[in-house]
C-alpha cells in the first residue's frame, strides 16, 4: 500500500529534480523515495556503526559495519 507525503521545496530544488527525473526518465516520485530509501539506510547504518564502536570498543570502517550488517 502506498501513501502519500506532501513536501515544500524551493524552486531552485524542483528545477533540479525536474531536469534529473527527465535525463533518467523517471518520475519525481520514484527519486524522492528512492532518495528516502537511501537517507533511511544511511541513518541506520550510521546509528549501528555508533552502537557497535561503543560497545565493542573497537573502531570499526564503514565497509566492516557493511559486512556485518549485510
Amino acid at each position: 500500500m502506498q501513501d502519500t507525503l506532501t513536501i515544500t521545496i524551493t524552486p531552485e530544488l524542483k528545477a533540479a529534480l525536474l531536469e534529473i527525473t527527465q535525463t533518467e526518465g523517471i518520475s519525481a516520485d520514484s527519486l524522492v523515495g528512492k532518495a528516502i530509501e537511501d537517507y533511511i539506510f544511511t541513518h541506520k547504518f550510521r546509528v549501528l556503526r555508533s552502537y557497535l564502536m561503543q560497545k565493542n570498543e573497537t573502531v570499526y570502517t564503514d565497509e566492516e559495519i557493511f559486512e556485518i550488517i549485510s
